[in-house]
């Protein structure tokens, strides 16, 4: 009977631990202030071969890994593949580099708007047809970016997420995006999900996160506000969360909005890596859909 005493005592004690060092970390983070760096980017240029006439920008960005992975040499033959395409490339670190915020919290979409402009402004860019690529946690930034700003004329998205999802801190409390100021709605991490949080079960946790059929349609990204291509590259077997499910939930919507744009998805057979060595369908998408539109300064009424 001791023995139960003091295993119940011992179970008590590290519950009541666990449930002290949970407050601490959801009261560690302040929702009403945003983090150090806020609205700050660190970004690397490439104007790609020399050139007669001023080259359509292509924005790319990582996902949750942090960091400026464009520019990473890990990168630099797909980075080749696009710049021989004929594109000038900015490549965006928007937390996890010095002098941007140091984790995934309320990243500033005008911070990354600015630096884009600040970007087509260069001798050599036409600044007038910009291009966004992204990644996962990029993916679902380039899409967020394409459906606010006007002047974003395409975008492809690589396993992408179609609603903006909890901000990547200790606490996981925040939204992963926010715009002048105001964090956007995101879909919260439900407490059925901390088992598989701690257990590293990165898909079990979406999917719980994904069962809250009001907060996804809250936080859903309005992609059929997009003023140009949309291109969707999602993974079949998807282990981190379902970009194909995703993918195919946006494209409906676009349909069901008679968007107007060029607009595909296609999903390829693996995991959640597997896209990125498919990249070409990226370069042949926007070739066929977004580079005809630059003769005409990507205007509206181009092809």
């Amino acid at each position: 009977m001791k023995l139960l005493k003091w295993l119940l005592i011992a179970i008590a004690t590290v519950i009541a631990l666990l449930a002290g060092y949970t407050a601490y970390l959801i009261h560690s983070v302040d929702p009403n202030v945003m983090p150090e760096h806020h609205g700050q980017v660190a970004v690397e240029f490439f104007p790609g071969p020399p050139s007669a006439t001023p080259k359509p920008l292509l924005v790319a960005f990582g996902g949750a890994e942090g960091g400026n992975l464009w520019a990473s040499e890990r990168w630099a033959g797909e980075r080749q593949a696009f710049l021989d395409a004929g594109y000038a490339m900015l490549t965006v670190a928007y937390f996890g580099a010095p002098g941007t915020p140091a984790e995934l919290d309320r990243i500033a979409l005008e911070g990354i708007h600015d630096a884009i402009v600040e970007a087509g402004e260069t001798p050599g860019v036409d600044g007038r047809c910009v291009a966004l690529m992204g990644g996962s946690k990029g993916a679902e930034l380039a899409l967020l970016l394409g459906s606010r700003y006007p002047d974003i004329d395409a975008v492809a998205a690589i396993v992408p997420g179609s609603a903006v999802f909890v901000g990547h801190t200790a606490a996981f409390t925040t939204s992963s995006f926010s715009h002048h100021g105001e964090s956007l709605p995101f879909v919260p991490l439900p407490w059925s999900a901390t088992g598989a949080l701690l257990a590293g079960d990165k898909r079990r946790v979406f999917d719980l996160m994904a069962a809250d059929t009001e907060a996804m349609t809250r936080a859903a990204i309005p992609v059929e506000n997009i003023r140009g291509p949309v291109f969707l590259l999602s993974a079949t077997h998807d282990e981190l969360w379902d970009s194909k499910g995703m993918s195919d939930a946006m494209i409906a919507r676009l349909d069901a909005r008679g968007f107007p744009h060029a607009h595909e998805h296609v999903a390829i057979e693996g995991g959640h890596v597997a896209p990125t060595e498919h990249l070409h369908r990226v370069r042949e998408f926007l070739g066929a859909h977004f580079l005809p539109r630059v003769a005409h300064g990507c205007a509206a009424t181009a092809p």
